[in-house]
């Protein structure tokens, strides 16, 4: 059905150019589950229109059969479901390419009802930038976890009994995606995974040569002329007129001889051990702490020590003799020292915790950081999730999460944003940052300040990843349900602690909810007074 993709009839190109785009939709979990009951909706109306033309339409009624049961497993837990990140990369890729070829195969002999249900719910699906978003975080799972693709392809992720397995086809999409950005170390990879799985007997659409001809001009790219050579030279014996292969096989060659001639070094017999994870470096990016970032995420090289563990403790906190906290004091249990990060046990309620995401629910939208050139609020490629922002005027819920917070920290959130919602999409992610601005001339902090601190809730588990770690100092902080964390973001001074730069670590496995209230400096004058030195 690959095929059919390039041939849509221009009837379905006139109602298509109407629909909406729904970009992003990749970026939050809790979106992704409204199309698993669009998906089982569809799968009932191809149901009605197999059968009206049964004899006719043998392979859509065999697609059906396969999402029928897809569709059972997913919905009876959607968050579950797409939690697990190949799912998820599955889901966009299902509905943004395989449904639409589906489509065309209808339209050769419409059915009305079908079209029209396919055409009332296409405005909702995911397009091509979501099918790419989808593959490029199964990407950047893979290198903050240090996953192979046999682990992802096999579904072999932490706390995942049932698999969800990627197929040849799924493995070669994967690989040029990453291809087509240039992105040769994964492409490598990928296409690596499709072709081992093509030689165990695995059926494909895609050919064995097409793998050849990508696979082998990325490891071109990685630097290795030698396997390049050695993975050409397959592609030619297989396919002798291939268009490229045989002027790519004499110009490696050509080139190989001369980087010897240079060193004057005879030709070596190429590496007989299989392409994987660490066979190539992997490049650079813009980030200098990646590798910190990334070891923190997955739970090393943590700075903990005795002498340090020593110096936390825990104990009841009744913000100052709170009226609202004298007889339910919270719990309150140091994270780290210093700077010193506190968490706070029981904040949120499992009931007020529903209540907060149905309402912040229909007013997610992708996540913007402000350009550090122009200060302008934009989306970008760091910070993969959805946020919502609520007031207190919304629901009682969120005054009362409101007062709370003051309550806890002292602090007055007369002059805080309001109560920011989050919900983190397949490999969700916000690489490390500051949440103080570096730009004291920003419009947006003339009148109520910097911001002085941040009050995090965790909004739900997470079953793998989704930690909050800071590099500067090594500390991790892992999800806990109905829990918060505290810290400030500024000196007593008003001076910014660079310490404070964190990240929130990839979900690997589950969905991530948090909220979080950034408390600025006006009106916390008498509650927080400024101390004798720049870092009081």
């Amino acid at each position: 059905m690959r095929t059919l993709l390039s041939s849509i009839l221009w009837a379905l190109l006139l109602c298509r150019c109407c629909w909406t785009t729904q970009a992003e939709i990749f970026t939050s979990i809790s979106h992704m589950t409204d199309l698993i009951y669009t998906e089982k909706e569809l799968v009932q109306s191809l149901r009605e229109y197999i059968k009206a033309e049964e004899t006719k339409l043998n392979a859509v009624k065999s697609w059906a059969n396969k999402l029928d049961a897809l569709t059972r497993v997913s919905t009876s837990d959607p968050e579950g479901y797409l939690g697990h990140p190949v799912n998820a990369y599955k889901l966009m890729k299902r509905l943004n390419t395989e449904w639409s070829e589906l489509e065309t195969l209808v339209l050769h002999n419409p059915s009305d009802g079908f079209i029209s249900n396919m055409s009332m719910h296409r405005q909702y699906f995911p397009d091509a930038e979501d099918e790419t978003g989808a593959a490029k975080a199964l990407m950047r799972l893979q290198d903050t976890y240090q996953l192979d693709s046999e682990a992802f392809s096999r579904g072999k992720l932490p706390g995942k009994k049932k698999l969800a397995l990627l197929t040849v086809d799924d493995c070669f999409d994967m690989g040029k995606t990453a291809y087509n950005d240039a992105d040769y170390y994964h492409a490598v990879l990928w296409m690596q995974q499709a072709l081992k799985q093509l030689d165990t007997g695995e059926e494909a659409v895609v050919s064995k040569a097409d793998i050849l001809d990508y696979l082998s001009y990325s490891v071109y790219q990685m630097g290795d002329l030698a396997r390049a050579i050695e993975l050409t030279r397959r592609l030619v014996a297989m396919d002798s007129s291939h268009q490229r292969a045989g002027g790519n096989l004499r110009y490696y060659e050509k080139l190989l001889s001369s980087q010897l001639n240079e060193v004057k070094q005879a030709s070596e017999p190429t590496s007989e051990e299989p392409i994987q994870l660490g066979t190539y470096s992997r490049p650079k990016d813009h980030l200098p702490e990646r590798e910190a970032y990334e070891a923190l995420c997955r739970g090393e090289g943590v700075q903990m020590n005795e002498a340090r563990r020593s110096r936390l403790f825990c104990r009841y906190q009744n913000g100052n003799m709170n009226p609202r906290l004298l007889l339910t004091p919270m719990k309150e249990e140091d994270e780290w020292d210093s700077p010193h990060i506190v968490r706070y046990l029981e904040v949120l309620s499992h009931k007020e915790i529903d209540k907060i995401k149905k309402l912040a629910k229909p007013r997610l939208a992708r996540a913007t950081v402000r350009d550090p050139k122009t200060g302008v609020l934009t989306t970008a490629n760091y910070r993969v999730s959805k946020s919502a922002w609520l007031e207190g005027e919304d629901d009682p819920v969120i005054a009362r999460v409101n007062q709370r917070i003051e309550d806890i920290t002292g602090l007055t959130v007369d002059t805080a944003e309001l109560l920011q919602v989050a919900n983190y999409g397949v490999g969700g992610q916000y690489e490390p940052h500051f949440d103080f601005s570096r730009r004291p001339f920003d419009s947006n902090l003339r009148i109520d300040g910097n911001r002085l601190a941040t009050f995090l809730n965790y909004m739900s588990d997470v079953e793998a990843g989704g930690a909050t770690v800071f590099p500067d100092f090594g500390a991790v902080i892992w999800p806990r349900k109905g829990t918060a964390v505290f810290w400030y973001n500024l000196f007593r001074s008003g001076e910014g602690d660079y310490r404070t730069r964190h990240a929130a670590c990839p979900v690997l496995v589950g969905s991530k909810w948090v909220s979080n209230k950034w408390i600025h400096e006006r009106g916390q004058e008498f509650r927080r007074p400024c101390g004798l030195t720049e870092v009081d």
